[in-house]
């Protein structure tokens, strides 16, 4: 079967992109960077990559038009647009219009539940969208599903930042909500399960896991399977947008983020229960057993995706555009230091940030953070995807990661932090054995210029620290 993934470098769109290829199916990726794809992760002959924007109709007239099933899973929340809305709903108007021009026989969406009389303007969102793909003229199936539960997923992470930090939560009354969360490995075995089933065309179902549970159980379940004690304290008087500052301050998401989440957890998000399931041959995990499943990938280094990946305005518009550093109009610090062993020193390269630190001067890299968060921006909170390995388009603290080859022995960052202009680092390894340290800052007018000079004092001592501890 020929399939067009839409959202292939997103968290659902990773987790998905290898099941279809072991099934045997023929994958047309629709992504508006190819870069943002790792080809090498899936070395297939039935894997290929058609670039487009969904914002931009002409771009999609290279969509094949023998294929057969068309995955949905764009998203536009974590975005940071306060307009999600409309793009959301532009972005299916025009994959809809796309889609007529092409033989395919079925839409698969993944939306979310949204049985509730009132919806937050996320879940209000999610079902105008799933409303503009069924005015097209190619049947859809539209999967609902409330909180997903897996290793890099925004809920799993969320609340693990919640309950690791916090031995007591003061939480606002929205804890109390009901919802039915579903393991990731099960939303992957219903997306597949889904295929050219014509009973399913121009329906919907809620998929669901086992368990009804409120948020405060969540949390209270989730220190329970990591064995930890913890006091949650409900209080009446912390607003939505008290709630959303509180959320943003502790955990690792954006503020953007954190407010449409609390729009979306003020609401009971309960799903009507469906025989598909059984139907489907699909074995649903428990809330606790997901946990559990989440941790192992973790503790092997086999998580395959993560929310943050979906990134700033600045990753969403394509790693093509920062992966040349410039040259001119730029202030550099650059840092040379021989090496005893250069494939020890490669592996620090690649290992760094996250849990791991920067390798000097940690206190400094954390406070950087807190002011990052303080003024708006993504903090240090994101950490590292793989503890050993980096990608490219992974985020890294508050860095993205351009490229990443060790062939190459090359790891070039660009920094996604509020700043006065645009920031690269870059690690490489030349002939002469010689460890490259390279800080690049092209500066926004006067006010960049001077942050560059205030921080030099810093970049003094802790670029060199870093160097010299790197190449230890």
């Amino acid at each position: 079967m020929k399939i067009l993934l839409t959202g292939a470098t997103g968290y659902i769109g990773k987790r998905i992109l290898p099941a279809l290829l072991q099934e045997g199916h023929e994958v047309v990726c629709l992504v508006r960077d190819a870069a943002r794809l790792l080809h090498d992760t899936h070395e297939s002959a039935k894997l290929s990559v058609v670039e487009a924007d969904l914002m931009k109709p002409a771009s999609m007239d290279q969509i094949p038009k023998d294929i057969d099933v068309a995955y949905y899973l764009v998203h536009s929340m974590g975005s940071g647009s306060n307009s999600f809305s409309n793009t959301e709903r532009t972005s299916a108007e025009n994959f809809a219009e796309a889609l007529q021009k092409t033989h395919a026989k079925q839409i698969i969406y993944l939306s979310g539940i949204v049985n509730s009389d009132v919806l937050s303007a996320h879940l209000a969102s999610r079902k105008v969208v799933e409303d503009i793909l069924r005015g097209g003229a190619v049947p859809v199936t539209a999967l609902r599903a409330g909180i997903i539960i897996g290793s890099g997923s925004a809920s799993f992470e969320i609340i693990r930042d919640l309950v690791e930090k916090l031995p007591v939560m003061v939480a606002p009354k929205w804890l109390k909500s009901q919802c039915q969360p579903i393991a990731i490995r099960n939303v992957i075995e219903f997306l597949i399960g889904v295929l050219q089933q014509e009973e399913l065309y121009d329906r919907h179902i809620d998929i669901y896991g086992p368990d009804l549970l409120t948020y405060q159980q969540m949390l209270e379940d989730f220190a329970s399977v990591r064995n930890l004690k913890r006091k949650i304290y409900i209080v009446p008087v912390l607003t939505p947008r008290l709630s959303s500052y509180w959320l943003y301050l502790i955990t690792s998401t954006s503020f953007s983020l954190a407010r449409h989440l609390v729009d979306s957890m003020r609401i009971d998000v309960v799903p009507v229960e469906n025989e598909w399931a059984e139907k489907l041959g699909i074995n649903l995990i428990s809330y606790r057993d997901a946990i559990k499943l989440a941790f192992g990938k973790i503790e092997q280094n086999l998580v395959l995706s993560t929310w943050k990946e979906a990134g700033t305005r600045r990753a969403m518009q394509g790693l093509s555009t920062y992966v040349e550093v410039p040259a001119f109009g730029v202030l550099t610090d650059r840092k040379t230091i021989a090496l005893n062993n250069p494939d020890e020193t490669l592996k620090r390269i690649f290992a760094i940030g996250g849990r791991n630190g920067w390798y000097y001067g940690n206190w400094l890299w954390q406070f950087r953070g807190f002011l990052d968060r303080l003024f708006g921006g993504v903090g240090l909170r994101r950490g590292r995807r793989n503890a050993l390995e980096t990608a490219p388009d992974e985020v890294l603290d508050f860095w993205r990661v351009l490229l990443s080859s060790r062939q190459e022995k090359r790891l070039l960052l660009y920094a996604e932090m509020r700043l006065p202009g645009e920031a690269w680092l870059e690690f490489r390894i030349n002939e002469k054995e010689e460890l490259e340290q390279i800080a690049t800052f092209r500066p926004h007018g006067i006010a960049g210029r001077l942050y560059w000079y205030a921080m030099l004092p810093f970049h003094l001592f802790l670029f060199r620290g870093m160097i010299r501890n790197i190449a230890k």
